[in-house]
């Protein structure tokens, strides 16, 4: 059964950008606060097995041939001292 929170002294900057964030998806600040809640204390967990089967998905979406190791690397370093 759904409990009722009220909360209190919640700082302006936190409420502005809960309320802004409701204004953006559609929702009331009630159902924001519980979607931001849910996101923070009930994350999805993702299996690693799962994780590296996705990996591999878009590891073959790739061109082949057209990402090497080296470029990759020189890319990475692009703008570094």
């Amino acid at each position: 059964m759904p409990t009722t929170l009220t909360l209190k002294n919640i700082p302006d900057a936190v409420y502005e950008r809960l309320k802004l964030s409701a204004e953006t998806h559609r929702r009331s600040l009630n159902s924001e606060a519980i979607v931001c809640l849910e996101s923070v204390l009930l994350p999805t967990k993702v299996m690693p097995g799962e994780r590296l089967a996705r990996a591999r998905e878009l590891r073959a979406a790739l061109p082949q041939g057209k990402f090497r190791a080296r470029d990759i690397d020189a890319t990475k370093r692009e703008g570094r001292p």
